[in-house]
Formats: C-alpha cells, structure tokens, sequence
C-alpha cells in the first residue's frame, strides 16, 4: 500500500506543479500588454529519489520557484543610453526655439538693422547738416537695439524656463530616489531567493530605475533581493538598500577647498549672476587687504573647473588681489571678494564660485557638494559631474547654449558701443556743449580706472595718452583764450604737460585734470561715481582727439550708453536733441565747422572695419561686427543640427537595446500560448496518474473480499 500512497503523492505533486506553471503562464497572458512587465516562468525540480529494489524510485518534481527572465547587462546599457538621449533630445526640442530667434531669413533681422544703422552713418556723412537724416539715424538705431533687447529678453525667459523646468525634474527624480528606497525595504521583507522571488516589486523598481535614468545619469549595483545600490556615474550615491539621498536645486553659494596645513578662516564672498562656475586658486599666499595695503595675496580665476585659466594680452595667467568687500575685484561677470579671519591665506587654496541656481548632493555627513553639470571650453563634460538625462539637458541649454549666446550677444553689443562711442566721443556736433554727464560709473572713484577694483567696465580697454579740451566764448563762438584748449596735465606741479595713465590714475585724479587745466572755463564734478562737465558762465566747449580711450571709457560725449544686450541705449540727450549727434570734428584750427563729416565718415566705415571682439571662451576675434553676428548665427544652427543628430543617433540605440531586453523579458503570445498546452496536457496526465493509482489501490481493497 505504501507503494500506491506514494504514487498517489507523485500525481498529487505533478498535478501542483501543473497548475503553478498554467496559472504562471495565465499572468504572462494577461500583463502581455503591461509596461516594465518582465516574462515569468516556473523552474521545475526534481524530487528526493528513494532507495529501492530494482534501483532508485522518484518521487515526482516540484515547483521550486517562480522567476522572471530579465537581462541585467542590456539594462545597464539602456539606461545609460536612455540618459544620453534624453539630455539632447531635451537639448534639440528647445534649441529649435532659439534658431527661431537668430532667423535671418526675415529681411527685418538683426542683421539687416545693423547694416541700416552704419548706412544711415553713410548718408550723415554726405549730409551732415540735415536733420532729417539724424532723425532716421535715430529712428533705425531704436530698431537695431530693439532687436538686441528683444533677443536678450528671450534668451534670459528661456533661462527662467530652464530654471523652473530644472526644478521640476528634481522634485521629480527625488520622488523617484524615495520610491526605490521603499521597495528595497519591501524586497528585503518578501524576497527570499530560491523560495519565494519578490517579481513584481522587482519589476517595479526597474521601471523606477529607468525612469530616474531618464533625468540623470545612474549607475546601479545588484547584489540581489533589496541589496541594490543607485549611484550617479561619478560615484555619489541616491539609493542605498532603503536609505535615500536627494538631490537639491539651490541658489548662488560658494564653497572651499583649503591646501593641506592651510588655516584660512575667512570666506570668499561675490556680488552678481553669471552662467559660469569660477575656480578661484590661490598663487601667492598673503593677506586680504584694500588697494593700499601691501602683502595681498594673489589669485587666478578659472571658468572652467581649472582646465583653462584666465589670460592677460601677453598670455600669462591674470593675477587679481585679494581684497576686501569694500573693494571688491571685478572678473569677468562678477565682483569677487574675501571676508578676512584670522589667518592669511595660502598658496594652494582653492574656493569654487558658483553666482547661479546650481544643484547639490545632499551628503549625510559633510556639507552639500556640488555636482551642476559643468562644461569644459573644448565641449567635453566634467566627468565628477552629472552628465546626462534631462536634468544635465536643461543645464547645458540654460548655461552652455543660450548662455553662451547671451555672452556673445553681449559682447556684439558691447564692442558696437565701444567702437561708435569711441569715434563719437572725439567729434563735434552743430553746437559747442554747456554740459555733460559720464554715462558709466565706478565703483570706487579713488582707485586707478584700469584697476579691477574699480568697476569702471572699458577699464580695460583704455591706454595711456591724452584728450584734447576746448573752450569757446559763447558772445564770440571763438577759442575764450590761448590756454583754453590743449590737453590735460595730470600733474601741474611737474613741468611740462604730464599724461593720463589707467595704471596710476582715479576719476578723482580726471576731475582733478579738468579742474586744475581748464578750471577757468569747466567745473569737473563727480556725481554719482560718474564725471560730470559743467561749463561756466560765458563758455561752452568741445572735446576733441583722445588716445586714451577716456571719453568713451566714461561715457562722455558718446552716442551709446549701456554695455551690453541687455543696457545699450541711446544716450538721453543724444535723444532728445539730434544735433547731439556728432558728424564733424574739432579741426587744427580748433573749428567745428558745418559740413564737416570726419566722425559720421569714420563711423560708417566700422561697416567693413576688423574690431577685437572677445568672449571669456572663445579666442579674441578680428573681424566686422557684421562677420561676428553671422558667426553667431552659424553658431546656433550648428548647435541645433548637431543636438537634433545626438537625439536621433541615442535614440535609435536605446531603441535596439530595448528591444533586445524585450526579446529576453517580453511576453510572447504564442509561445504562451504553446507552454499553455504543454502544461494543460501536463495536468491531465498528473491527473491521469492520480485517478490510475486510486484504481490500483481499489484493486488492492478488492483482494480483501
């Protein structure tokens, strides 16, 4: 009997082990059409075999597990490529709007205004005295810095809407880090492998991976059940087990690196915004103090994570001193400055400046480190950073894209207000002036004018020389006396006349220069940190060449203000009177004659003139600032058609990795459909057997009677 018992429990078990693979395979059936649904299958095994005579006797097979197929490997790739795709197909869907911006097709572009503006230029010059051809001057140059200003304001919303999409995919992918978290607790709690295989949650939390895989770069260790590990590709971690790490969208901040045996204690402190990240290094150990002070420290600035370092015109690295807040350092984009401790700064310390909304990783044990995608100039990406999904895609729009084309907006805008407002500045309108007003301020109006401490902004970009004043009587319209013209003395006390230097001389010492030359006819006055001339009663004047770049560098008699996209204008009194507008020259003979067109002449010849343009990534440029808009506009499209390519490139490889994950993990109706007969027929057999023993045990039990 024992023998039919045993049978009995062979058919039993098949019968058991039939029905799991049929219910098994229904599931298949039923979730062929459910996303991130991985194919399971029942692993069959054999019995326990019992020792007997003729030879070992089987006892049936179990249902030992059920498990679903899935390739890690594939995945690891797909999600990796999966990343990569959606940081430019974010990248190319918003580039798409800015091309439309720079569209040159439309003959109102910005191109064709600025061609406008240098050929109104051009007919001043053969009419200098016509007032009509000042006011369509005017008219067309509104419409050239309308187009600027419109350009500018869409590209800076597009950076907003970067910002805010930014803020949303954190929030996003932090939602995502949680519930990975929380499966993990889950799959430790009913994953036990070999018995019972937690699926579904597995299956889920796959999905969650790949999701997180689409806004940032992932890397993922499987050590099984909830022993999974989430990093990012440069090693910080967001999931580990059940714990969770978030990431944070955060302000402008500052953070530091001190040198082994450093015991600086201040901190780095800046005023401004700007798309760059600055490394700040510290090449000569010393203190923080003013202009005054001896023993600075000294420091060279970075804008791309140390890769490439900041040049003066010889090519050496450019030195800044460390300075106090109140005489904070101009670089580049922003205002840099120490707050003093205790101890000096050494050689080896570094601080890392980043004046945007940045993000960090939240560590659990040291302060917030800061892992913003970063851009190389040569366009490769820093690798300790995140470097793809969405999130690094909506940065590289927000900071390397459209940043960059701000910048080289602004420096088009910059270089043609400089250029015309340094011509400008040295010519003569229809009448001798009363008054003027600086239209660009320092920060500081004791420090030299070429010191990065004193915020004038065409510091830079002025020489040592001198400018050339003249002085008329008003009743007469002649020079008020022999004294009443000439250059500036920048020092009365030595003989002869003593020259402006930007190194050595302040806006003090300019208003002092006018004051002590031609105090009899002038008032020089500093009024908001800007120079103000002021004529006495029965004088006007003229001012004429200049070497030293001074009147455009301060904005005097200029026919911009503003120095960038953003802030270039017509100057307010150009405005309103358009004979302001200087289309002549004071002559050898101190005249300013009507007709005289030198400075409208020379004005409309910047048309096909080579002028240095510069960008903080780009070497400086030689070329027309017509040449320089169109490089722009390659520019653009080169980036929108080589973003489009990524996207299409990245795509079509995450797609065959997809496919080949699905190949291994997808549902195949008719395969199913196939073990759905074999296990059919398998649990009419293990019934079959069932219903064959009871009818040898009954045979048995007849024996009895």
């Amino acid at each position: 009997m024992s023998g039919l018992t045993s049978l009995l429990n062979l058919g039993n078990g098949a019968l058991f082990a039939s029905q799991s693979a049929i219910q098994v395979t229904g599931n298949n059936i039923a979730n062929v059409n459910t996303e991130g649904y991985s194919r399971q299958a029942v692993r069959f095994e054999e019995n326990v075999s019992i020792d007997s005579r003729p030879g070992q006797l089987g006892t049936g097979a179990i249902a030992a597990e059920v498990f679903h197929y899935f390739n890690k490997f594939v995945e690891e790739q797909y999600n990796d490529r999966s990343s990569i795709y959606q940081r430019w197909d974010t990248q190319q869907e918003v580039l798409q709007s800015v091309e439309s911006l720079f569209n040159e097709a439309n003959s109102d572009g910005l191109n064709a205004m600025m061609n406008q503006f240098f050929n109104d230029w051009q007919e001043l010059a053969k009419r200098p005295d016509d007032d009509a051809v000042r006011e369509a001057l005017l008219a067309h140059s509104d419409n050239l810095l309308m187009l600027l200003h419109d350009t500018d304001q869409n590209l800076t919303r597009m950076q907003n809407q970067m910002d805010d999409f930014i803020r949303q995919e954190v929030t996003d992918a932090n939602d995502l880090i949680t519930r990975i978290a929380d499966l993990n607790r889950q799959i430790q709690i009913h994953d036990v492998p070999g018995v019972n295989n937690a699926n579904t949650l597995i299956d889920q939390r796959n999905g969650l991976v790949r999701d997180l895989a689409e806004k940032m770069d992932v890397d993922v260790i499987d050590n099984g059940g909830g022993d999974f590990t989430v990093n990012t590709k440069a090693g910080y971690t967001l999931v580990d087990g059940p714990e969770a790490f978030e990431i944070k969208f955060t302000g402008p901040d500052s953070y530091k690196q001190l040198a082994t045996g450093s015991s600086f204690d201040g901190e780095i402190g800046f005023d401004g915004q700007d798309e760059y990240e600055y490394t700040v290094e510290v090449v000569q150990g010393g203190t923080v103090t003013s202009n005054a002070g001896t023993g600075a420290a000294l420091f060279r600035v970075s804008l791309d994570g140390g890769r490439t370092w900041l040049k003066d015109d010889d090519g050496t690295d450019k030195l800044f001193a460390a300075r106090p807040e109140s005489e904070m350092v101009s670089v580049q984009g922003i205002d840099i400055y120490f707050k003093p401790g205790t101890q000096n700064l050494s050689q080896g310390d570094t601080f890392t400046v980043v004046p945007k909304n940045h993000l960090t990783w939240v560590s659990p044990t040291t302060e917030d480190i800061n892992i913003t995608p970063q851009s190389f100039f040569d366009g490769t990406d820093n690798q300790r950073r995140m470097t793809g999904g969405s999130i690094a895609g909506y940065f590289a729009l927000r900071d390397f894209s459209v940043g960059r084309y701000k910048e080289r907006l602004d420096s088009l805008s910059e270089s043609l207000a400089w250029e015309v407002n340094r011509l400008h500045s040295q010519g003569g309108g229809e009448t001798p002036l009363t008054n003027l007003y600086g239209t660009y301020s320092v920060s500081k109006s004791d420090v030299p004018l070429a010191s990065n401490s004193s915020g004038l902004h065409y510091g830079d970009r002025l020489a040592e020389g001198n400018m050339t004043f003249y002085a008329y009587d008003t009743a007469t319209g002649e020079l008020a006396s022999s004294a009443s013209f000439g250059p500036l003395d920048f020092d009365p006390a030595t003989p002869g006349i003593q020259n402006f230097d930007p190194t050595q001389h302040s806006l003090q010492d300019v208003q002092d220069a006018f004051n002590s030359t031609f105090g009899t006819f002038v008032t020089a006055t500093i009024q908001d940190n800007k120079l103000v001339l002021n004529s006495k009663s029965g004088y006007a004047f003229q001012l004429g060449t200049d070497s030293t770049g001074l009147n455009a560098a301060l904005g005097l008699n200029t026919f911009f203000k503003g120095e960038s996209a953003a802030t270039i204008a017509i100057r307010d009194d150009v405005r309103q009177n358009s004979n302001l507008i200087n289309a002549g020259s004071v002559n050898g003979s101190a005249e300013s004659n009507d007709g005289d067109n030198k400075t409208a002449l020379s004005i409309a010849e910047l048309k096909n003139k080579d002028v240095r343009i510069s960008t903080a990534f780009d070497t400086s440029s030689n070329q027309t600032l017509q040449e320089y808009y169109n490089s722009l506009v390659g520019v653009v499209g080169a980036d929108t058609a080589n973003a489009k390519f990524n996207a299409m490139f990245n795509e079509t490889l995450a797609t065959d990795l997809n496919e080949r994950q699905n190949e291994v993990a997808g549902v195949n109706l008719d395969e199913e459909m196939s073990n759905l007969v074999k296990f059919q027929h398998s649990y009419k057999a293990a019934a079959k057997l069932i219903t064959t023993a009871d009818q040898m045990m009954q045979t048995v039990l007849g024996l009895k009677n």
